[in-house]
């Protein structure tokens, strides 16, 4: 099946090969984005930085390394008026997390009864913050969430679509848990999910190489790096 990854002297390689060409494709009256820098057109690009909370960044073995790289791409989106919104995980009380999510936490506590799950992410403790290193700006939202992709149950999609967005540039952690299945529903809600994959890190490295390696299979989402995206962006200045 065919996939989409711009890296390194691939993506220089295939910047000279369509220099000068038509890249973006129409069919029927509608515009096919063909590569990176087709589908990241600030108008109508978003980036989305999944759950880079101080607590979930201590699970992550190279978590200082991507929140370095997170920090880069938010610099280069900012400095392209990229419309940018946070989400972060959050539990609720027990007796509000319902027969599903005492489920999860059970196996994800590895507790022996659902009656001996915690709270493990309230909203308002200290470890549910955003990391200081990417402090959001004041034109950019945090969506709160207690599912798994962004979309699901927050006005994500909605918030989007009205602003004419097209396209999602999704970097964060953890990759094998939340990253993918975001980035999976992102194209199923018909937008152009952008992976900028060493932004995102994985809870467990191999996990999270077979994240990639599905995305890759599915070919609907393009795979970049953070070098790779902040090169499309600066093609439209």
């Amino acid at each position: 099946m065919l996939h989409f990854e711009y890296k390194g002297a691939a993506r220089r390689a295939l910047a000279g090969v369509l220099k000068g060409c038509r890249r973006m494709e129409r069919v029927e009256g509608l515009e096919i984005p063909q590569t990176l820098e087709d589908a990241c057109h600030p108008q109508h690009l978003a980036l989305l930085v999944y759950d880079m909370q101080i607590g979930i960044l201590r699970q992550i073995e190279d978590g200082e390394a991507v929140t370095q790289r997170v920090r880069g791409v938010l610099h280069a989106a900012r400095a392209s008026g990229v419309r940018t919104v946070f989400v972060r995980h959050v539990t609720m009380p027990r007796r509000l997390m319902g027969a599903a999510q005492l489920r999860m936490w059970k196996a994800w506590q590895r507790r022996e009864s659902a009656a001996e799950v915690f709270s493990a992410f309230p909203p308002g403790a200290d470890h549910v913050r955003i990391t200081p290193e990417v402090e959001p700006a004041a034109d950019e939202a945090v969506l709160d969430k207690v599912t798994m992709s962004a979309f699901e149950g927050t006005p994500l999609d909605i918030v989007l679509r009205d602003c004419g967005v097209t396209a999602v540039a999704v970097v964060g952690v953890a990759l094998e848990v939340g990253v993918e299945p975001t980035v999976r529903h992102a194209a199923d809600l018909g937008y152009v999910p952008i992976v900028v994959t060493d932004a995102c890190g994985a809870g467990d490295p191999a996990a999270g190489a077979r994240s990639f390696e599905t995305l890759r299979f599915a070919g609907d989402a393009m795979l970049t790096d953070a070098a790779g995206f902040a090169e499309a962006l600066a093609g439209h200045h």
